[in-house]
């Protein structure tokens, strides 16, 4: 039985088009990549509709075809409703076979419960309403759904100690956000290992990290900060971000002793201590 290849959502119908477009313009990926001043693995994610141009990319795209602003126009009707350095990122996940994770000071996104995110929400929103968490919360919970699959993507989850022990939500919503991670590592959703404070410096210290692989395509990397994300396919930065994030995994401790680590800290939260 073979696999149906033709595109399904806006975002692989925009890259179907721009790949005819540029088929007909008798343009390789490479040459196409440099018209528009960037990778040709770049162009690769936007016809297969994994990621879509930036404006600047698409009005290149469009003087590279001939095609008088139509890619511009379309993306405009493709706007995400994540953040600007993040949605990428969100349109990448559904398609990884493999995600890394790393976590400094907060549980992963694909992780929350629906408790701890609105708490996370609240906690930098100082005019936020009641509607706007309720709306954000839900794009989260909506994202976590990759995971419902019974077998992919694979997810590693290498946590920092401080994201056990920061209290976010206060001390029963801190329980069950830390029990739903050990429990999804029990059942076999997750590989779940802790960096304990006692490890010291370690080679993701500075921030977080995701590396996600494909099944058709190269990895990418991304690093994230305050209001800021960075999402790298660059083979060098790639592959030193997949170094690192293996230095610190052979720092952390066994997946037996990060489960018990992550119960005892669950129950320290909920004895509130």
């Amino acid at each position: 039985m073979t696999r149906d290849r033709r595109p399904h959502t806006p975002r692989e119908k925009y890259g179907e088009e721009l790949r005819l477009r540029r088929i007909a313009a008798e343009l390789t990926q490479e040459a196409l990549s440099e018209r528009v001043v960037c990778s040709p693995t770049l162009i690769s994610h936007f016809e297969a509709g994994r990621r879509l141009p930036k404006p600047d990319d698409a009005a290149r795209i469009d003087q590279a075809l001939g095609t008088d602003g139509f890619f511009v126009r379309w993306l405009e009707d493709l706007e995400s409703k994540w953040t600007d350095h993040f949605a990428t990122v969100a349109e990448l996940e559904p398609q990884a076979t493999l995600i890394q994770q790393f976590a400094l000071t907060l549980v992963p996104g694909l992780l929350q419960t629906p408790a701890y995110a609105r708490a996370l929400f609240s906690a930098y929103r100082p005019n936020h309403t009641p509607e706007e968490l309720d709306r954000d919360v839900v794009i989260r919970t909506e994202r976590a759904r990759i995971l419902d699959r019974p077998s992919h993507p694979v997810v590693w989850t290498l946590l920092d100690e401080a994201v056990l022990r920061r209290r976010v939500g206060g001390p029963q919503v801190m329980a069950e956000q830390l029990h739903k991670i050990a429990d999804m590592a029990v059942a076999g959703r997750l590989r779940l290992h802790v960096l304990p404070y006692a490890a010291g410096a370690h080679a993701l210290q500075q921030s977080l990290l995701t590396l996600m692989s494909f099944g058709d395509s190269a990895p990418v990397a991304y690093v994230e900060g305050f209001l800021t994300g960075n999402l790298m396919d660059d083979p060098s930065l790639v592959n030193a971000s997949q170094t690192a994030y293996a230095l610190a995994l052979s720092e952390a401790l066994s997946q037996q002793e990060s489960l018990a680590l992550v119960r005892a800290v669950a129950e320290e939260h909920a004895d509130g201590q």
